[in-house]
């Protein structure tokens, strides 16, 4: 991060603003590294499949944050208090989740403890190193967009896009957790070691994976620009094919959810290590090409792009191939078959929300909604009806009911 200080004005380009773009800089990267500071013991936690908990602390500490940044906005109107904010109220939580592990799991306050297994050890150290390479690619891909559309566009784009990018990343938060919240359930499930059961549970994931992931970017794709009219107004608009872009990219980050939960219940880190190098490279290299032809929108392709890396390369064989024992064309055909499934849905549902054309943004943007709740879930259930992954969705979701209706009638009982 403090390497970066030096060739911060090149990166950022012309500025608008009278704050110092260096001290603003500064205070992120504090954040993010303060992201990290007295966080560890959290991992027990999710370990133990309680991460209701951690994301309890978490939406208190975002509603107190929120309400005192606007706090901050609206009587100071300083930037610069409005991250520091951010920073404090990272350490509280982090400390929050310290107090909460040291009392739920005194064990870890223990002075007197066993060095490691030094075989263990090893494992734990190599499977870290995998793991950075990923971070680091994370980083990149993540990152290097606003790096790029700043450099070759302008800043002012870069702000444009923030406000799309502002709602994918909710998107993107909600639905990781869903899938996040079970990987150390899969985890007790892999360590029984039967590939048939994985094999079942897995296709009944990736199903409901894809349910979730679809209706999201669909939804996505029509809504945003109708919620972007309101919330800001029509001249904060992208162009409809950057929006387009923007979700199928969207749809296959959130379709990597079920896989990759197996993936890191597995602990595939250094076995696939390279690959993040590899998805970085494609990332800006396609980025930077794509954005000379075709603009903005190219700069997303890119990243989809990079996606497919993982998607085509990596999953197939470091966990695909490796957990359930199936063949490379096993996987293309479920992944083909999901993704024209999930265009035709979206061609579908965006056909029919033109067809009905409301001058109000308000009522566009209600009326979208509607469609959005309707088309592509009716389609849904029309194509995937007689499959045995609906039938398992079908009977679970009739199992939460009964359970839920004989609770609530116990409680009145």
């Amino acid at each position: 991060g403090l390497l970066v200080i030096p060739i911060l004005p090149v990166i950022v380009g012309e500025v608008g603003i009278s704050d110092n773009i260096t001290i603003i800089y500064l205070l992120f990267l504090i954040d993010i590294v303060f992201s990290y500071f007295l966080a560890y013991k959290r991992s027990i936690i999710y370990a133990d499949q309680k991460n209701f908990i951690i994301n309890l602390v978490h939406i208190a500490y975002l509603i107190v944050l929120n309400t005192l940044q606007v706090l901050i906005l609206i009587y100071t109107k300083n930037y610069y208090w409005y991250l520091i904010i951010k920073i404090v109220m990272r350490i509280l939580e982090n400390v929050v989740l310290i107090l909460i592990a040291n009392r739920l799991y005194p064990v870890i306050k223990e002075k007197n403890v066993k060095p490691l297994d030094k075989v263990v050890e090893r494992d734990i150290f190599k499977k870290i190193k995998g793991l950075f390479y990923h971070k680091i690619g994370s980083f990149v891909v993540l990152g290097s967009d606003n790096i790029i559309i700043s450099t070759f566009i302008n800043v002012k784009t870069v702000g444009l896009y923030s406000n799309y990018a502002l709602i994918l990343n909710a998107l993107n938060n909600l639905v990781s957790q869903m899938f996040a919240a079970i990987t150390a359930g899969i985890g007790n499930l892999l360590v029984e070691k039967k590939k048939k059961k994985n094999l079942d549970v897995y296709k009944n994931l990736r199903f409901i994976n894809f349910w979730i992931s679809s209706f999201v970017a669909i939804s996505f794709f029509v809504v945003a620009d109708s919620f972007i009219g309101v919330w800001i107004g029509k001249k904060y608009i992208l162009e409809l094919v950057v929006v387009l872009v923007l979700s199928i990219n969207l749809y296959l980050q959130l379709f990597r959810g079920s896989i990759n939960s197996f993936k890191e219940a597995a602990g595939i880190y250094h076995e696939d290590r390279f690959v993040p190098l590899i998805e970085s490279l494609v990332n800006i290299v396609m980025s930077i090409i794509l954005l000379h032809f075709i603009g903005l929108a190219g700069v997303f392709l890119g990243t989809i792009a990079s996606n497919l890396v993982l998607h085509l390369f990596s999953y197939p064989k470091y966990v695909y191939k490796k957990l359930f024992d199936k063949s490379y064309f096993d996987y293309y055909l479920e992944f083909v078959k999901y993704f024209v499934t999930f265009i035709v849905g979206l061609a579908i549902t965006k056909f029919v929300a033109s067809l009905i054309v409301v001058p109000n943004v308000f009522f566009a943007l209600v009326i979208n909604i509607l469609i959005c709740i309707v088309v592509p879930n009716v389609l849904y259930m029309l194509i995937f009806v007689r499959s045995a992954e609906f039938d398992y969705c079908k009977k679970l979701f009739l199992n939460i009911i009964k359970n839920f209706g004989g609770r609530r009638n116990e409680k009145n009982a």
